[in-house]
């Protein structure tokens, strides 16, 4: 794990190189390619498990490569920290705020959003937002705020096939020195939801139990892992 600005962290495998665009590949493109003629603001939308963690984490990977300052704010964590979290990362080069559509309608989160937005346009940052609805959605109660986010660039994900899906499944299981069979990657997607985060959450739960059991990922041995 990486140490972050205010203490917040991304994972080291959330990498573009690790990430499989399926039919993303504009999007990512464009995230990979934010310089200083981008909007300030940009926001990223679309279903759970479609990638917007993963690529929020990559830009801010990025971003450390090239010597700028990033920070990651995960929101579903939002009790860890307040709105007076956003003070002064305007300094920064790129702030990532994951999960933005949890401090809509809340007036202290919304301020501290519209003050970070413009601080960031004054210094030249980019503010790089995710969310789980389009920005015309999103229930803001500041109307400045709002025509601010709007003047920017809105992408939006795809979620992946259960093709893509389970290739990226084995993929990760082979980076943990684990064998994914075919047969045992097409189990899980039938008998869980079909987005990464639940699927690479199994596989953190199942490359632990197949390190204690000494036992290969087999059908038996999941339903076995799993209780099922």
């Amino acid at each position: 794990m990486q140490q972050l600005p205010l203490g917040v962290r991304w994972r080291d495998s959330s990498v573009f190189a690790d990430f499989l665009p399926g039919g993303n590949a504009l999007a990512v493109r464009q995230l990979q390619g934010l310089d200083s003629g981008a909007p300030v603001a940009i926001w990223l939308w679309g279903p759970s498990g479609s990638g917007k963690t993963h690529l929020l984490q990559a830009s801010c990977a990025r971003a450390a490569e090239l010597n700028q300052r990033p920070v990651y704010f995960p929101l579903r964590q939002q009790a860890e920290f307040g709105p007076e979290a956003f003070a002064g990362c305007e300094q920064l080069d790129l702030v990532c705020i994951d999960d933005v559509q949890r401090i809509a309608g809340q007036p202290e989160w919304e301020r501290a959003l519209f003050n970070l937005y413009n601080g960031l346009q004054e210094q030249q940052g980019h503010l790089l937002l995710s969310a789980d609805r389009p920005l015309v959605s999103t229930p803001w109660s500041l109307p400045d705020l709002s025509s601010r986010l709007a003047s920017g660039l809105v992408l939006q994900l795809q979620s992946l096939t259960d093709e893509e899906q389970m290739q990226v499944l084995r993929g990760r299981a082979r980076k943990r020195g684990l064998e994914l069979p075919e047969e045992t990657a097409r189990f899980l997607l039938r008998h869980y939801p079909r987005d990464l985060r639940t699927l690479c959450m199994l596989l953190d739960k199942l490359d632990i139990a197949s390190l204690a059991a000494q036992r290969r990922l087999t059908v038996p041995f999941i339903k076995q892992a799993l209780h099922l």
